[in-house]
Order: C-alpha cells, then structure tokens, then sequence
C-alpha cells in the first residue's frame, strides 16, 4: 500500500499540536509496517530526522502552505499532482484540512472545529477560508478522525455528517513526562519560580484557553489564602492577548503571575511534574493533552466541566465551572489545602491514563487507511 501523508507540521523545533500528532502517529505506522511505502509531503525542505525509515519518500512541495492562498495553492495543486505522480492508494492528512481537487481516497483528522464556534479567535489571515472550506473538507473526506467522542458527536451536529463516517482515536502523552522526587521537584522550583509552589498551566496564551479568568481565580485564591503560590504560564502569546494583559496589570498579586513564554520540550515534563496543580480550564478543546501529560507526572489537575475535558479526566480531576472565576479560586484552594484530596486524584490518575497509548491509536489509523484504501 502507498500512503501520501501531509507533513507539513513535522518542523524541527517547533511541534507544536498538529506537530507531534502527526509526529506520533506516522513515526510509528512507518516503523510498525515496512511492507508499505509513505510519501511524506512536505511544505518545505524537510529534516533527514523526520525520514523515519527506509521505507519513507520525502517530497517538498511549494508553497510554504501557512495562510489561505498558500492553503488553496498547495492542498488544490501541489498535493493532487503529488498524489498522482506517486501513484497513491490512499491520503492521510493529520491537519484538519484534505484536498478537495483529488480523487485519491481521503482520511482526514479533525481536530476541533474552533474556526466554526470561535470564528473571532481565527486569525484574519485565513479565519475566512477557514470557515467557508472546513465543512467542505469534512464532506469531502472519506473517513474522518477526531481525537476525542466529543469532537465526533459534535461534527454530527454542526455539519450533519453521519457517525459511521467519523472514528474518534484517542491521542497519548509523549515521552518524558515522568514523575520527579523532592530534591528534583526543588530543583525546579528554584530555577522557575523562585523556591516556591507553583500552579501550573502549558498552552498558547488565548482567550479560548481562558488565561484571563484564571488570573483572576489566582488572585482570588491569593487574596483569601495568602499562600505561598505562584501561577506559571507555560506558552507563546497568541493574537487577541489584550483581555489576558489587561488582567494580568489589574491583579493584585501579579508579582507571583509569571509568563514563561516558550518552553522548551526537555522543561516541559519538569516544569509539569514540580506543580502542586496542572490547570487547564479552557473554554473549548477537542483532547486537551497537558491534562493527560499532568496525570503521567502524578500532578492533580484542575479542569473545566465542558467539552471534551470531562472525557478525557474521567474522575481524576477536580471539573469546575471555566465562566466561575469564584468556582477555579475554589479548586484552587481544594487542591492547595487538602492534601489527601489531591492524592486520590493522582491515584485515579494512574488508572485513567492507561486508556490513551500511542501505539494502539497509531495502529487504529493504519486499519482506517487501510480500509478507505481498498474500498
């Protein structure tokens, strides 16, 4: 079987989401079938690390596919050539988007469907296109992944797909998220936060990841307890930042508020496992990974009670109300001041994590190309 796969987010340094989901999933569909050829389609020139084995083909394809013309140019052009001059059985493209101009047979992972509910936290740029081609492209697919029930009942709803067409594969955590000792856990409190207990959160900075009422349940947190706490942020500055700043220069304790900005993936795992919390309290997500990257460290999580969040924790983090600044400062404070608490929720944590694995889900993609390939 010849798979053609769209690459274009293996960039060296920078997997970032769509990044080390195709990272995961094809490194080991390569590995785990050698009979069968890959055809990497790339956007760019491509890094010899991401040639997994012999039986990978790497293609640069123009343009650098990163805003709308460069989309229609590359997916409506440059792929379908590509697609016909290697003679591919099947399409595989991990992105959110496919190719609406080729015939080959297509399955496509959907990730969210953000562009569709949060139109206005799309960037300009491509925030159109966006809107008018991903319906297009869910219909066009012959099969659809997503990475969570969640996402697969809601593109039934919004875009009136059929379920039979949409197979949920859970995501899993990468490598390297372990869990520390004290003396390692000190190690980082010093380095990241002066010595002291911190909570944590890893992920862009962006009014649907809700940072602003986070900061505003720390400082009520803060305002009540007067504990020792501070409250990391782990991520890039995304656009539409001004809400997050703002709160950020009215809370009264933004002395202990610190923005890391990038971290990179050696830190990651540390700066996760050192937490006394992980918070993740986004308004919308369609896995949400640190949660899961949290329960590999044995970190308590502190979580909203919408969307695919509550699928993804099962019973093993403290679910509040993301709209209740009141409700976050109160989980705040529950896992800071009851101990016990929180370590039952570790330890459900070390049961609900063995139900995402890389190599389970990297093998339920293979058997759903394998089936659009030879139907």
């Amino acid at each position: 079987m010849k798979i053609a796969i769209n690459t274009r987010f293996l960039l060296p340094g920078q997997l970032e989401g769509f990044g080390w989901y195709t990272h995961e999933i094809v490194r080991r569909m390569v590995l785990a079938h050698p009979e069968d050829e890959f055809i990497f389609l790339f956007d760019r020139p491509y890094d010899k690390r991401f040639v997994y084995a012999e039986n990978v083909t790497p293609v640069a394809l123009a343009p650098r596919a990163r805003f709308a013309l460069q989309f229609l140019a590359w997916f409506e052009w440059s792929v379908p050539k590509a697609l016909k001059k290697y003679h591919a059985d099947v399409f595989f493209s991990p992105d959110s988007m496919c190719s609406l101009s080729t015939r080959v047979p297509t399955v496509m992972t959907c990730h969210d469907l953000v562009p569709l509910h949060f139109p206005e936290q799309v960037p300009r740029l491509h925030r159109h296109y966006l809107l008018l081609v991903l319906p297009k492209f869910l219909r066009r697919a012959d099969r659809i992944l997503t990475v969570s029930a969640y996402v697969q009942q809601d593109i039934t709803q919004t875009c009136g797909i059929s379920l039979k067409k949409i197979t949920a594969v859970y995501n899993a955590c990468r490598e390297g998220f372990i869990p520390l000792n004290e003396t390692d856990k000190q190690i980082v409190r010093q380095r990241f936060s002066a010595g002291k207990p911190y909570f944590f959160y890893a992920g862009s900075i962006h009014p649907r990841k809700n940072i602003q009422r986070l900061i505003r349940a720390f400082d009520l947190f803060k305002t009540k307890t007067a504990a020792p706490l501070k409250l990391l942020l782990a991520g890039r500055f995304a656009w539409q930042t001004g809400e997050v700043l703002s709160a950020y220069e009215q809370a009264t304790h933004r002395a202990d508020i610190q923005f890391l900005g990038y971290v990179p993936e050696e830190d990651l795992p540390r700066l996760t496992a050192a937490a006394t919390a992980l918070t993740y309290l986004s308004i919308s997500e369609g896995f949400g990974l640190p949660i899961l990257e949290a329960m590999h460290c044995d970190t308590p999580v502190l979580a909203a009670n919408t969307s695919c969040l509550p699928e993804i924790a099962g019973d093993a983090a403290l679910l509040v109300d993301p709209f209740s600044e009141a409700a976050m400062a109160e989980g705040l404070e529950k896992l800071w001041s009851d101990q016990n608490f929180a370590q039952k929720l570790v330890e459900k944590g070390r049961v609900q994590r063995g139900k995402f694995n890389w190599d389970r889900a990297a093998e339920e993609v293979y058997e759903v190309l394998r089936e659009v390939s030879y139907s």
